[in-house]
């Protein structure tokens, strides 16, 4: 019995880009409920 692996590469760029999405929007959600212009010290260019 032979096995066949499958692979939805349609599936799999969309959830990496998915993820990329969300990473990307993290930081300023963060900063927006906050309600603070610096969240951390790395927000502080100065």
């Amino acid at each position: 019995m032979g096995f066949r692996i499958n692979t939805n590469i349609t599936a799999m760029t969309a959830h990496r880009n998915m993820n990329t999405t969300s990473e990307m929007l993290a930081k300023p959600l963060e900063r927006l409920s906050s309600g603070l212009r610096i969240n951390r010290a790395a927000d502080d260019a100065a």
